[in-house]
């Protein structure tokens, strides 16, 4: 591809509403910036912001504040459950939400918020990609797992475990208005979720960056700052899960990679995730884990569509700048392939004893979420059939 190949940069319109607090006085900044009088629900998960003292550091940095508690929010949060939690707010009249803990918490609330004041089946929320949402309650976010930057977006991904669907919406009207990023809370995690968050936010900018060149510099290289930053502190984050400087890095990072900076004026790709989508609805597997699964198979599979791009990526990202350019791209490949294997996520089907049986499943979720003939991917090229071919690349 030649320069004159290149397109301009794409027009865009960009938004983000969230003010950050970060650092380890940000909990105790963020009473300042909750209205005066809101009656408060927190959100949580499986109880280890309980075990481990941060909820009640929360409560005690909202002293004064009328506060109901809602937990036990799963890693994929469920419709189900969460239509629980809006029951909940209605009932005791909640007027502002803050979720605590990993982004399926924080997603959580967003479909929260969004549900309380729907006028009509909540469900369609998800059906319609949130295009129908008119308002919701305002939504603080207090991260607890550096990964999935949902703390300072519009998005959400909600699972309906009845179908076993797992469905995308957005709005900018479920932004949180507030996120409290404090490092220190996410010092107690378990080394396998640092390492799912590594592979979620590397992963996250890939999908953004890893399609197709415009002369977008600026994004380029925000993007690939980030990803050497990543590559940078992954071991230590592992190593030395009280290291606050790496694990600082890790937390803006994952924030930085899905705020909607990187993915502004350039094309998206987001069909690894999509696929990866189908693959936690019907075997539970972690989300980031679905992605090291299916991102290098669906690179390795397109590789000649994402040529240029995976050719700036074995360069600037790799330092590889000796060989052909497809022994270039083949050796950044295995990198990549090779950076999550280290993280300790596995990278095929069979890791996870799929097979062929789990292909046939996966496509016929995919078709029931996307349609017959569907088209993902920043071109519209990943079809049906290229789906089955990803998917047999990743056994």
């Amino acid at each position: 591809m030649t320069i004159e190949d290149i397109g301009s940069m794409m027009d865009f319109s960009f938004f983000n509403p969230t003010r950050v607090l970060f650092g380890r006085t940000a909990l105790s900044q963020m009473t300042a910036l909750v209205p005066a009088g809101a009656r408060i629900l927190i959100l949580y998960g499986g109880g280890s912001v309980v075990r481990n003292g941060t909820l009640a550091s929360v409560q005690a940095a909202l002293d004064g504040y009328e506060i109901h508690k809602f937990g036990g929010i799963e890693p994929n949060p469920s419709f189900e459950k969460l239509m629980e939690a809006v029951t909940l707010v209605r009932e005791q009249d909640i007027s502002f939400l803050i979720a605590l803990g990993g982004g399926s918490v924080i997603d959580g609330a967003k479909f929260v918020a969004a549900a309380v004041h729907y006028d009509g089946d909540p469900w369609d929320i998800l059906l319609t990609r949130g295009n129908r949402i008119q308002s919701a309650l305002p939504l603080a976010a207090i991260p607890t797992l550096p990964a999935t930057g949902s703390e300072m977006n519009g998005t959400s991904v909600i699972t309906r475990s009845e179908f076993s669907a797992k469905r995308v919406f957005r709005s900018e009207h479920v932004f949180p208005v507030l996120a409290v990023l404090d490092p220190t809370l996410t010092f107690t995690l378990p080394p396998r979720q640092v390492a799912n968050g590594i592979v979620d936010a590397f992963v996250h900018v890939l999908e953004q960056y890893l399609t197709y060149p415009v002369d977008a510099p600026i994004q380029d290289r925000f993007a690939e700052s980030l990803l050497r930053v990543l590559l940078d502190i992954a071991d230590t984050n592992l190593a030395e899960p009280e290291n606050y400087d790496a694990r600082a890095s890790l937390m803006w990072s994952a924030t930085l990679a899905l705020n909607g900076l990187i993915g502004s004026g350039v094309p998206q790709d987001w069909s690894s995730h999509l696929i990866g989508h189908e693959l936690t609805a019907l075997y539970g597997l972690d989300h980031a884990r679905t992605l090291a699964v299916i991102l290098p198979a669906m690179l390795a599979v397109r590789k000649n569509e994402k040529h240029a791009k995976l050719l700036q990526y074995a360069e600037r990202i790799w330092n590889l700048h000796t060989g052909s350019e497809n022994e270039r791209i083949d050796k950044a490949l295995s990198y990549t392939k090779a950076f999550f294997s280290r993280l300790g996520l596995e990278t095929s089907l069979s890791d996870y004893g799929l097979g062929q049986d789990a292909i046939d499943a996966l496509l016929a979720s995919l078709r029931q979420s996307h349609g017959n003939n569907y088209a993902l991917g920043e071109n519209w090229t990943v079809s049906p059939e290229l789906a089955r071919t990803v998917l047999e690349a990743s056994l």
